[in-house]
C-alpha cells in the first residue's frame, strides 16, 4: 500500500543501547527489499564479538514497533516482542547471537491478523502466537548461514505474505497515525485526532495495531524524536529540544526519558 510508505518517512525508530564502538558486542542493521520497506523497518543482528566474563543485561528501549527474533544458532527459539510503554533489560548470556525482523507500527497486526494487544509489554514465544511462521523459521534457517544470506531468505519469505494480503487498512486510522508522525506526537489525542473515529474507536483500532491507545504511542513518538535528534548533554541544555514536543520542564522530560530509555539523559548521551 503506498499509504504506508508515510510511516517509513516521518518515523524511524532507533535502538541505542549498543555502541557501534563496542569492543564486545556488535549490532547491525539491514534494510529491507523495496517492496516490503513499507512494513518492515530492519533486520537486526547482536551478538558478541567474544566471550563475555559476566552475562550481559540488554536493554530494549521503547520505539513503537514489534520485533520477531530468534536465537542464529537455534532457530527453533524464535520470539515476538509487543509494544513496551517503557525500557525492558533482561540478561542475556555471556555469549549469544540474535537476529530478529522490526516491523514498522501497525505492520505486524495487518500482515499477521494477530491483535497487538496481546503482546504489549512481553516477550512471548513465537510458536504460540505464529506457529507456522515459527516452524518457518526453524526449518528455513541454518545455523551455519551468514546475517546477509538470513536477510535474503526472510526477504523472500515476507515478500510472499505481502503478496497474499488485500487492502483492508482503515484510512481513518492511517490518518490518525501519520498526523501523529507529522506532529512528532506532540498533540492532544482527544482535539486533534478529527479523523472520523469516535474515542471509543479510535482506542480499539490502536490497541489492535499498535498495542496501546493513542496517548500512549504519542508518548513513545515524542521519545523517538528527542533520540533520532542525535543530542547531546550540552545541546539539550543549550536549545531544551524537549520543549519543541510538549514536555513541561526538565524535570518531566528526565522523568519521561529515564522510563522509555531506562536511564537519564545525561546518562545517555555522554
Amino acid at each position: 500500500m503506498d499509504e504506508l510508505k508515510s510511516i517509513r518517512e516521518y518515523y524511524k525508530p532507533i535502538q541505542p543501547s549498543v555502541s557501534v564502538n563496542d569492543s564486545e558486542i556488535s549490532y547491525q542493521e539491514i534494510l529491507p527489499n523495496k517492496a516490503i520497506e513499507n512494513y518492515i523497518y530492519c533486520f537486526w543482528q547482536l551478538k558478541t564479538k567474544e566471550t563475555l566474563k559476566i552475562d550481559y543485561n540488554y536493554r530494549v528501549v521503547s520505539d513503537g514497533c514489534i520485533d520477531i527474533f530468534f536465537d542464529h544458532k537455534q532457530p527453533a527459539e524464535n520470539f515476538v516482542m509487543g509494544f513496551c510503554r517503557k525500557f525492558v533489560q533482561f540478561p542475556i548470556g555471556k555469549e549469544f547471537d540474535y537476529i530478529g525482523i522490526r516491523y514498522l507500527p501497525s505492520a505486524f497486526p495487518y500482515l499477521f491478523g494477530v491483535d497487538a494487544k496481546i503482546l504489549s509489554n512481553q516477550s512471548q514465544e513465537l510458536n504460540k502466537i505464529l506457529p507456522n511462521f515459527s516452524e518457518w523459521i526453524n526449518s528455513a534457517i541454518k545455523a551455519e548461514d551468514s546475517f546477509e544470506k538470513i536477510t535474503k531468505i526472510m526477504n523472500g519469505k515476507l515478500v510472499g505474505l505481502l503478496k497474499n494480503k488485500g487492502t483492508n487498512y482503515d484510512h481513518r486510522f492511517l490518518d490518525a497515525l501519520i498526523l501523529i508522525f507529522q506532529k512528532n506526537g506532540y498533540l492532544d489525542t482527544e482535539k486533534d485526532l478529527n479523523t472520523g473515529l469516535s474515542p471509543r474507536q479510535l482506542r480499539r483500532i490502536f490497541n489492535f495495531y499498535i498495542g496501546t491507545t493513542a496517548k500512549s504511542f504519542c508518548n513513545v513518538v515524542r521519545f523517538q524524536y528527542i533520540l533520532n535528534a542525535k543530542p547531546s548533554k550540552q545541546s539539550l541544555r543549550a536549545n531544551k529540544l524537549y520543549f519543541d514536543v510538549g514536555f513541561f520542564d526538565q524535570a518531566h522530560f528526565i522523568k519521561t526519558f529515564k522510563t522509555f530509555y531506562g536511564v537519564t539523559p545525561s546518562e545517555a548521551f555522554r
